[in-house]
Order: C-alpha cells, then structure tokens, then sequence
C-alpha cells in the first residue's frame, strides 16, 4: 500500500500505519540489513571489522553514541550515513514544528489540531533527510539554540501572553523529534550548556524556561569528540558521559591498500574530460606511506592526529602538477613524474601539528624527511634493496649488485637533470643517457604498460638510489639534478640530499 497518499489521521488509522519509536524504527531497519547481508555504510573503509560491528550492537541495543577519535577518522561521514537506516518517509501532523506522531501529539499545536479536527486533522509525511540534524558545537552555542526559548515576536504577532505555551521558539533539537541529532566535538560545548541536555539523555524530555511543561521527545542522540579535545579546548561533563549509552573509538587506516581506497574515494583526480589522468600506483603508495610515517614520527603530535586530508590534498597536488606540465607541453596524458613529488610538500605543512623538536627543524624540512622515509619504503617494495651486502650464491661467486652499472656512471661524472615542465621526449632522453638504467627497468615488465609510465619508474630508481644513499639530489628552481654522491659531498656549497632528510635517519 502507497502509505504517502494517505492524507488524513483517518485515513491513517484506517490503513494500519503502525508509528515506531525512531530507535525501534532504526533496529529494525537494521535487522533487515543484517538479514540480507547488506552494506551498512556505504564508502567507510577499514572499520569492517572495528567501529562498524560496535557501531551496529549499540543500534541494536538502542543506544545514544559517541564517536570518539582523532581528527579525519570520518566520524562526521559516519553520523551523515545514520540516517539511511530511516524509513523513507514517516507521517506527521501537517503544520507541526517538531514532527508530532499523530497517534502521540506533543506539542500544544497538535494537541489542538487533534481535539479540533479528530480523524479529519491533515497529515503529511517527511523524508529521512528531514529528520536529521546536526550542530557543530561552538563556545557560543546556548540553550535557546539547541532547546528553545521564548519567542516575543511570535508571542506579540499571536497576541499571547509570555506565560502561553504557544509563544515557545523550540530550538533545534525538538525541531528533530522522531529523528537523528548530532553534536559534532562535543568538548566544546559550554558545561552549562551541557548540563542542559542532561534530560534529553535520561528522562527523554525537554523543559523550557519556566513553563510548568515537559514535552516528551523522541530523538536518536550522537555526539563526536576528539580525544584532545579533554585537555586542550574542553570537558565532556561527568553526568552527560555517564548517560551516553556507548562510546565508539574510531581510529585511522590500518595498512596501505585502506588508506589508499579512502584517498581515491574522495580526491578529485578526474580533470580535464579531454586528458586522461594516470597515476602509477606506487604515487599512491608513497602518499599513503607519508601519512602513516607521519602518524608515528616524533616531530608530530600524535595526540593531534594525522588525517586522511593529507594524502586526499597530497594526491590532488601532484595531479595538478603533472596537469600543469601536460597544459603547457599540449600532452593528451596527464601522468606524474618523481620530479613532481615535491609539489605535494603544500598539502602537507598545514596537515600536521609539529612539537617543539619539529617546530625547530620546520615544516617543510619534516614534510621532506617525511616523504624521505617513504619513498625508502615503497622503492623496497618494488626493487631489491640497494643497502643489502653482497652475498654468495651456490658457486661461491660474489653477486653482481643490480644497481652497479647505474651507480658507476655517476660516478664517472654522469648528470642527470630534469626539469618538472620537460617535454616527454626530452624527459625519456635524458633518463636513457644513465648506462644501465634502462635495461634494469626492462627487468620489471609488470610495473608499466606505457612509454610514459616507464619513463616515470625509471625516474623512480634514480629517487629511491637517492633515498638509499646511492647517488646525490640537488634541486635548485624546479630543476632536480642526479648526480654522484660523493662528489657533491666534497663540492662546497651544493646539498646533497634532495629531501634534507638527514635529521632523520
């Protein structure tokens, strides 16, 4: 039966409708999910076997919640999807300010409107969207806002008296009855403030001012609230923690392909309809890697967390790179070079809070040792270690390292420069002129499918050589030099260490 067209409290009682409490509404949604083996939250990743499963007993259970976590661990993502375990639409009574259940008013409006019209009261229905709310908790947030207070415009348009029930403003959580609210960071909101919600929590009902009423709402509380936050901007009250019916920890991704699958989910990497866009997936990995050396690294604060806005800006500015270089050059391909790695340092610096040790060494010296550390990493995942000794096999001969031929050739004063707008043709030329280099790449056939892209890891090997200590780094006005180690240890006044991570290792 098409509920929705039903238009009259009549009508509706005549059909059968039976009205659910928002948590009851809510469990058994749930249960049919669970029955049918459905995704419950669609795009959260790494928390199937986490916060997902605790997320769903506190449902079931009915419970009010609080997601707590560090900054970009989606606990805000989380709260938004709730209300897709909603009935599509409910029915209210046409007019109420706070979703009043025909078969349950509350509020003084539709009180009346029953007693005055009985089966003939209009009813109309609202979405799941409708009933959700959500309120960022500020320090200047008060109980008129979130409850409601006296309106005296509405009290001198009605020509009601202020004692009236009628002159109420309700505020935005009893504008929510029979749906989903949300408190985000929660220690922000002022004590007394919080104190006010105590009996939304316990007794489930509001009371406004001096009005000698309680109006009974039914609302599913979720709160969020970083851990830091405690110590550093606020409190969550002891009274309001303790009626909280469960807390949810939400943590980051726990390896690389999770965080990964975050950063393509919600990056912007689709540009120019015209230009096809291909990102090597060791780029990703190196982004992703960043992220989690930073979420251990000391020059961090770890108690203010790492978010995945990292790697999402990360990869969005080395996109843009590569679409710059291919923009200017007319390329039909945007694909990124190792050369474009650094240009990612901007979505770095403003993503994580140093202590006083990285606040010394500076922003942008910690975000290149960071990206140090994880090129280190990645290149071993690809290539052999450059830093393991010579063994012997089975015939006692000593094995040929695979990088000698590459390394010899700096030695002997060969020079690689490129520039980050080069040509591809220039580009791979420049690459090819490195004996051994080429032949080595050709030893991974797995790792690229285009010209480009084997140009791209041919760049990679002299970047992770680099990152291991086997040749120089200079980069001096967007032109990145490769050159041999140690000559430029002993040239005065040229860097060798591209990165300037050598704090860090």
């Amino acid at each position: 039966m098409n509920f929705s067209s039903i238009k009259t409290f009549g009508e509706l009682k005549a059909s059968g409708y039976r009205i659910l409490s928002v948590k009851d509404e809510i469990r058994k949604n749930l249960i049919d999910k669970i029955k049918n083996k459905d995704t419950f939250f669609e795009g959260i990743v790494g928390y199937d076997n986490t916060v997902i499963p605790s997320l769903v007993n506190s449902l079931l259970a009915k419970h009010d919640i609080i997601l707590l976590g560090l900054r970009g661990q989606a606990k805000t993502k989380i709260a938004r999807l709730l209300p897709l375990l909603l009935d599509e639409y409910i029915p209210i009574i046409k007019g109420s300010e706070i979703n009043d259940n025909p078969f349950q008013p509350v509020s003084k409006f539709a009180v009346d409107m029953i007693n005055e019209k009985g089966d003939n009261t209009e009813i109309e229905w609202i979405t799941r969207d409708q009933r959700y709310s959500e309120k960022l908790a500020t320090p200047d947030v008060n109980i008129a806002d979130l409850i409601g207070d006296i309106d005296p415009i509405k009290a001198a348009n009605q020509r009601l008296h202020y004692s009236h029930e009628g002159a109420i403003h309700f505020g935005i959580i009893p504008r929510t009855n029979r749906g989903i609210f949300v408190i985000n960071e929660l220690p922000d909101l002022q004590p007394r403030i919080q104190v006010g919600l105590l009996n939304i929590m316990q007794e489930k009902d509001i009371q406004i001012r001096g009005f000698n009423i309680r109006i009974p709402l039914d609302v599913l509380m979720v709160f969020t609230a970083n851990p830091e936050d405690y110590t550093n901007r606020g409190n969550i009250i002891t009274p309001l923690k303790d009626r909280i019916d469960s807390q949810i920890i939400t943590h980051y991704p726990k390896n690389l392909e999770d965080g990964i699958r975050i950063t393509e989910t919600y990056s912007w990497t689709d540009r120019d309809k015209k230009k096809k866009v291909v990102i090597p997936y060791y780029f990703r990995e190196i982004i992703e890697m960043t992220a989690m050396q930073a979420r251990t690294s000391e020059f961090v604060d770890q108690k203010s967390g790492v978010s995945a806005r990292l790697t999402i800006s990360s990869i969005e500015n080395l996109i843009s790179n590569a679409e710059r270089r291919a923009i200017m050059n007319k390329d039909d391909i945007i694909m990124p070079r190792m050369c474009d790695v650094l240009s990612i340092i901007p979505g770095i610096t403003g993503k994580v809070e140093l202590v006083f040790e990285g606040e010394q060494e500076g922003s942008i010296k910690v975000a290149k040792a960071l990206l140090s550390k994880s090129v280190r990493e990645i290149f071993r995942k690809y290539f052999p270690d450059p830093l393991i000794k010579k063994k012997k096999n089975e015939t006692e001969k000593i094995r040929k390292d695979p990088y000698e031929e590459i390394v010899e050739w700096f030695q002997y004063g060969g020079k690689v420069k490129i520039k980050d707008d080069m040509q591809f043709g220039e580009y791979i030329k420049e690459l090819k002129k490195v004996t051994g280099l080429e032949n080595f790449v050709k030893k991974f056939p797995q790792y690229y499918e285009s010209e480009q892209e084997f140009a791209s890891l041919m760049e990679f090997v002299l970047d992770g050589l680099h990152q291991n200590s086997k040749i120089a780094r200079d980069e001096v006005d967007l032109i990145v030099t490769y050159k041999d180690l140690v000559g430029s240890m002993f040239s005065q006044g040229e860097s060798f260490s591209g990165y300037d991570d050598d704090f860090y290792k």
